[in-house]
């Protein structure tokens, strides 16, 4: 929350000033906004490249079932087949399955590559792998897409680049993370339920009882006392260099831009309806809402998709209804205003799931075969890539690797695929070793 202290703290060797402006936080690091926002003025004067390009991740954690989705086996035996019959798609020749009514429509919008082989099986690694396109290394860990996105290009507005709505990530292994980069290119975690009557936003939205004006108020306060101190510190450029970033950070904080990106409730009721009243529609709806107002890069992040038991129950009556509306929908949104060029929509999921049912009536981690999802930016819209075998156990066209699956996200958002990135003592590490899916550039 925002905490808006006064007072003075004192130690051996002279009076400090109290943090004024303390931040709960970003991503539950500890990285104060002050410090996030530094990057701000250090790239400006890198002289880095800007990227007009964008990027929403939906991410749905615990491993997607490719077979009861967008790959199904109508033909296969019934306990690898399931319970869900098939559908066409407005693709002639491309079935889903029937808890997927509008993706099945929209399919001519977004492609789909049913030849990803995940060759991982396990949660956490996944978390990390997918959202970072390099293998799991227990000894290292690879910054996320988005933190590569706020560490290259940086700030676009007065918003932070890189935003996180939910926290369904794994993060055991530092998925969805900056790893060996620095921490304030972690994304600004959200993790509030847009649909929400109350929906606040942490770290943003002040506590009740502290309204505009006082912020304003309190700054002036803040102002009055560092000048009395300034006169007897013997680091005024210290003190110049932190004033620029406190005030950096009030100004994100108060605005225009910043309030009116999270005002979901100015959207038209009948638009809030199409994406579906619930968390992941509306955390949709926000995602397009960030990247109009400057955002680069958002990853919007669903829970409950570890289907041991019950798997048919949960995609039919919970987990594919609110997909299935809210995605295309965003997609459609995206293009009503002029986004869709410059926005990348990407769908990835840890793994697959085991062709055979289980006897919980479930499927368990598969390592071999999944699906990923692109749209906008230039992606062949019905476009339906690679095929698995007549089980869905592994890939036989077209088979490509969450490292490919990196390298054409870096190239759809502008990055290098030749970037490296820095640890802290220094050490250079090339951040993509994938190829590019080449029918979808």
């Amino acid at each position: 929350m925002l905490d808006l202290l006064s007072g003075w703290t004192r130690d051996c060797e002279s009076v400090q000033r109290r943090s004024f402006l303390k931040l709960g936080a970003l991503s539950g690091l500890g990285v104060s906004l002050p410090l996030a926002l530094q990057q701000k003025a250090a790239l400006a004067k890198s002289g880095k490249p800007q990227s007009d390009m964008s990027c929403i991740l939906i991410w749905t954690h615990g491993g997607t079932s490719h077979h009861d989705t967008l790959d199904p086996k109508p033909t296969a035996p019934t306990n690898v087949r399931g319970e869900f019959s098939v559908i066409d798609t407005s693709v002639p020749g491309m079935q889903f399955t029937e808890v997927c009514p509008k993706l099945a429509e929209n399919l001519n919008r977004f492609a789909v590559l049913r030849g990803w082989n995940p060759k991982n099986g396990s949660h956490g690694t996944a978390d990390q792998w997918c959202m970072s396109g390099r293998q799991f290394n227990p000894a290292l860990t690879y910054p996320c897409y988005g933190s590569v996105v706020s560490q290259y290009f940086g700030f676009r507005s007065a918003l932070p680049p890189f935003v996180q709505l939910g926290d369904s990530i794994d993060r055991r292994f530092g998925g969805g993370t900056s790893g060996f980069l620095p921490l304030e290119h972690s994304p600004f975690e959200i993790p509030t339920d847009p649909n929400a009557a109350n929906f606040v936003v942490r770290d943003i939205t002040p506590p009740g009882g502290i309204a505009a004006d006082r912020v304003s108020r309190r700054r002036s306060v803040l102002g009055a006392i560092e000048s009395l101190q300034r006169k007897a510190e013997i680091q005024p450029d210290a003190f110049d260099a932190q004033d620029e970033h406190v005030k950096t950070a009030f100004n994100m904080i108060t605005a225009p831009e910043t309030k009116k990106a999270f005002e979901i409730d100015r959207e038209d009721p009948r638009l809030r309806d199409r994406y579906g009243r619930n968390k992941f529609g509306q955390s949709c709806l926000m995602a397009r809402r960030l990247i109009q107002s400057g955002v680069r890069f958002v990853t919007v992040a669903d829970p409950g998709w570890d289907t041991h038991q019950n798997n048919f129950a949960s995609l039919k009556n919970t987990r594919m209804p609110p997909i299935d509306q809210g995605l295309p929908e965003l997609i459609i949104d995206l293009a009503d205003h002029g986004l869709l060029d410059t926005t990348l929509v990407v769908w990835l999921t840890d793994f697959g799931r085991t062709p055979k049912i289980n006897s919980a009536s479930g499927r368990d981690h598969w390592a071999s075969a999944g699906f990923a999802v692109m749209a906008g930016a230039g992606i062949p819209g019905g476009a339906v890539l690679g095929a698995t075998d007549e089980q869905g156990e592994r890939p036989i066209r077209d088979e490509y690797f969450t490292d490919d699956i990196a390298a054409t996200i870096y190239a759809k958002i502008g990055l290098p695929l030749d970037l490296y990135g820095h640890t802290a003592d220094g050490r250079a590490l090339r951040l993509n070793e994938g190829k590019l899916i080449k029918q979808w550039m």
